[in-house]
């Protein structure tokens, strides 16, 4: 899918559609990079872009997520957060696990919603990985417990696998997990971790799960198909056993993939469910219940 704003959009948005995952970038002099291990060169997508895609999509609610390189300076996100307002934006931040009681009810006022924990997709795997991971997880599953955030994860997929087996079935939160559990497509849906993500939303309450949202999301980031047809398996066992508990989000701008169209990426959607009714619950009604909008 090439990045081209005139594909043509496929099917029409329910009123107050979210779109749940996507970032925003200034002008880097206003707000520089966050962090010296940067994943990708810092693009310019200021907020009125993303806003004019948003409206060609009918997406009328949004979810701000920090990206890694702005690392702990959420400046971007807050200044974007205030300009859309509390009625149709919130944000996910990412922030130290010690900050202040009165940071956190500032961030909350202008409707920061929750805490990102974001591990490069590409990070090869690391046995010891998921256990230095586990005092912030904690120590921030108790800060959000406190003031009614969630965590928001982004791990490629052994990692996510790990952190099942470790951390997330007790969480005291609810928590998210960006694209689909980043399991690569081809390795098919029956792959152990994937299979365990399943298990774990069908157990619903008694075991955490009712505590889990998955994020319809980055799907470029673990196909290798023609189309990402090879994710739309994923998509639909997902709406089979959870679809109460799945949300969507461009991924805008889809860093380090600029060949990708957002528009591309809403017509997928449509594709994997032809019913009106559960892409209103992804779409509407779930982020409305785990984000808090009216």
């Amino acid at each position: 899918m090439a990045h081209d704003d005139s594909t043509p959009i496929e099917w029409q948005a329910p009123p107050l559609a979210t779109d749940a995952h996507f970032h925003v970038f200034g002008p880097i002099e206003q707000y520089p990079a966050g962090t010296p291990d940067l994943r990708y060169p810092m693009p310019l997508a200021p907020l009125a872009d993303y806003l004019a895609l948003a409206g060609r999509l009918g997406i009328q609610r949004h979810v701000f997520v920090q990206p890694s390189g702005y690392g702990r300076d959420n400046s971007c996100l807050l200044d974007a957060l205030r300009t859309v307002g509390l009625a149709a934006a919130r944000g996910i931040v990412d922030i130290d696990e010690e900050i202040p009681d009165a940071e956190l009810d500032r961030l909350n006022a202008l409707g920061v919603r929750g805490v990102r924990i974001n591990v490069s997709p590409i990070h090869p795997p690391d046995p010891a990985l998921a256990a230095s991971m586990l005092p912030r997880i904690e120590r921030m599953a108790a800060r959000c417990a406190e003031i009614g955030w969630s965590l928001d994860f982004l791990a490629p997929g052994w990692l996510t696998r790990e952190l099942f087996n470790t951390t997330l079935k007790t969480l005291p939160v609810d928590f998210s997990i960006a694209h689909m559990g980043m399991f690569l497509a081809k390795d098919g849906v029956q792959q152990p971790g994937f299979q365990e993500l399943l298990d774990f939303l069908r157990h619903g309450q008694s075991e955490g799960g009712g505590r889990c949202w998955v994020k319809l999301t980055g799907v470029y980031r673990m196909s290798t198909a023609e189309g990402f047809a090879d994710t739309a398996p994923f998509a639909r066992a997902l709406a089979e056993v959870a679809p109460d508990r799945l949300i969507w989000g461009s991924d805008y701008p889809h860093l380090s993939f600029e060949r990708v169209s957002s528009i591309g990426l809403f017509n997928l959607l449509g594709q994997w469910f032809p019913d009106e009714a559960l892409r209103r619950r992804v779409l509407v009604d779930n982020p409305a219940t785990l984000y808090g909008f009216e």
